[in-house]
């Protein structure tokens, strides 16, 4: 059954469930019941209080479904499991209430399925209406209350502080306010007690939303802070903002999730929502062994205890999958709305794309282009406005950025789910092809690739110090598009017919492609990039460039110095630490050395 909690603990739908088992059927013969079976699809009799969107509980089995649509006394309700063995006549129990998912502390950490119950323990396979729910959670968080009882609460007031790897808070729910009538002494508590009373309701650390309803919050904010991701080709060229939007198309074989693997492992968010969307599961469980095995850099614990992974793999329910798009958001602005930073990863938007196909297809829809449903642009868009930098209704500042994953098939980048996409980022990081068989990671395009955040944040980096970071950008993107314009004169005739300077311009793009945008994930110096270690990359790179140029303008032949031995410039990414810059310097002297010797 779905992992839903009281309502009374944080949900703010109130109407009254139905009683399963007793309460009459539209029709007064009984309780309701199924009508018909198609698939993920099954009609019922509909009850009147039954609303769209609301939970249904089918057969005796008791799998969990969605209403999808009502006609007349007869509603459609979409399966979440397969619905083997479900037939005409078996019951049917309205739950009174939409898709909601348990939100607690002890989510940082665990393995869900795309209705957010734990995959811990439940064997290798799943079974369809199984106890899913998982055992109570046993662990005990310590608690330090900031209320005293007599204090005024509004929703999303700060009650206390919760002990974890990252600074929780509870929260008051947002559909609540009221005085504070009694407040938990600190100490240990497990996320099923109660730890203050609010208005004459209680107060959990474990409470529940509808995955469907962005939660409220004071007002957004303008995205104007960086958020470092650790891969130079992103942070230099195309950054992002905390808050913003990403997407990230490419065809089989470029590196999409070793990039957003990478992201989520260094990127300096407070929680990493991972959304595993219809993708393979060996690759899903080589993200989850990943994850175990690395060390936080902020806790030194390990990263996995800020990490909440939601694995739809390609084996598993397919109509689920829908719903765990929404599902990350919903863990996503709960830990944002603690005044977190939150990084939401989906991966992919295109499986997801296909799993509202196929449903539109069995509710004969009429199609749209390539048979996706005419609302595809709109339920992106909807998915990719939970992202935001916002004031919470608490009062703090907090983040979803949403990075999104697109799977054109044969990476035809105008098919309908890239191409209504890229109309809703902020960012683009287009992967390439041909980039990634010549094994450069990561294999993002700069020539198909963009960043509409990139002027908002060169002011963000100059208020905070680094005012050159605007100039250096804009000279990488310029020297790497001039490269690769001369690049197709080479192919046709050779680069001794070019002259001296675009001699030089072609040496530079190979300089700084090889030297300051590549990396090598798999290398402990090399996997990650702090922004210092990228800057002094960038212009040891450029110093060396204005050198080159410097001589063959004074007359010394382009052989000569394309003849010099670049080694230690091209290595220093290797021999430097994540967020060294002296072996970097050192490598740049070197050079500069060598090319004063061939003058």
């Amino acid at each position: 059954m779905t992992s839903v909690g009281n309502p009374s603990s944080g949900s703010s739908d109130t109407r009254t469930p139905p009683q399963s088992t007793s309460g009459a059927a539209p029709d007064g013969a009984g309780r309701p019941r199924i009508l018909r079976v198609a698939g993920p699809l099954v009609e019922i009799t509909c009850p009147p209080t039954v609303a769209m969107h609301d939970l249904v509980v089918l057969g005796t089995a008791r799998l969990s479904g969605e209403v999808v649509a009502i006609h007349g006394d007869t509603a459609t309700i979409e399966a979440y499991e397969y619905t083997g063995g479900l037939a005409p006549g078996h019951p049917a129990e309205p739950q009174g209430r939409p898709l909601s998912v348990r939100l607690a502390p002890d989510l940082l950490g665990g393995v869900f399925d795309g209705l957010l119950r734990p995959l811990a323990g439940i064997g290798d396979l799943l079974t369809a209406g199984g106890p899913m729910t998982g055992e109570p959670d046993r662990r005990a968080w310590s608690f330090t209350p900031r209320v005293a009882a007599g204090a005024s609460a509004a929703a999303g007031d700060v009650l206390g502080e919760i002990g974890a790897g990252v600074p929780l808070r509870l929260l008051v729910p947002l559909d609540l306010s009221g005085e504070v009538t009694w407040v938990a002494a600190g100490g240990d508590h497990r996320s099923t007690d109660v730890l203050a009373v609010v208005g004459g309701r209680e107060v959990r650390m474990a409470q529940s939303w509808p995955v469907r309803r962005p939660r409220p919050v004071a007002r957004r904010l303008s995205a104007d802070v960086p958020l470092n991701t650790g891969q130079r080709a992103v942070d230099l060229l195309f950054p992002v903002a905390r808050g913003s939007t990403v997407a990230v198309p490419g065809g089989f074989g470029t590196g999409k999730t070793m990039l957003l693997q990478q992201i989520a492992k260094w990127c300096d968010a407070d929680v990493i929502v991972y959304v595993g969307c219809g993708e393979r599961g060996n690759e899903m469980a080589d993200v989850i062994e990943e994850l175990e095995e690395l060390t936080d850099p902020r806790t030194g614990g390990r990263l996995a205890e800020r990490t909440v992974t939601i694995a739809n793999t390609s084996n598993m329910p397919m109509m689920a999958r829908e719903a765990g798009v929404h599902t990350g958001a919903t863990v996503a602005e709960y830990f944002r709305d603690m005044g977190l930073d939150v990084v939401l990863i989906a991966d992919s938007t295109s499986r997801w794309a296909e799993a509202l196909r196929e449903f539109a297809s069995r509710m004969g829809e009429l199609p749209a282009e390539e048979g996706y449903p005419a609302g595809l642009a709109s339920q992106l868009a909807a998915f990719y406005e939970r992202a935001a930098a916002v004031r919470t209704l608490g009062g703090a500042t907090g983040s979803v950025t949403v990075i999104g994953a697109v799977s054109p098939p044969g990476g035809d980048r105008a098919e309908p789910v890239t191409a209504h996409t890229e109309r809703f980022v902020r960012c683009l990081w287009s992967l390439d092809r041909d980039l990634a068989y010549a094994r450069h990671y990561p294999a993002v395009s700069w020539s198909e690739s963009f960043s509409r955040d990139a002027t908002t944040l060169a002011a963000a980096h100059a208020r905070a110090g680094d005012a050159e970071w605007a100039e250096r950008r804009g000279r990488v993107a310029r020297q790497l598009a001039e490269a690769d314009r001369l690049a197709d004169l080479v192919e046709l005739v050779g680069i001794t017919a070019l002259p001296p300077r675009e001699r030089i311009s072609v040496l530079a793009g190979r300089l700084l492609r090889e030297a300051a945008i590549q990396q090598n994930a798999l290398s402990p110096a090399d996997a990650y990039s702090a922004p210092e270690k990228t800057a002094a990359l960038v212009e040891a790179v450029l110093t060396v460039i204005d050198r080159c140029l410097e001589l063959v303008d004074s007359g010394i032949p382009a052989d000569a110095v394309e003849a010099v031995d670049f080694t230690p410039l091209l290595r220093a990414r290797e021999t430097a630490g994540p967020a060294e810059t002296a072996p970097v310097a050192a490598a740049r002297d070197t050079v500069l050395a060598r090319l004063k010797e061939a003058a």
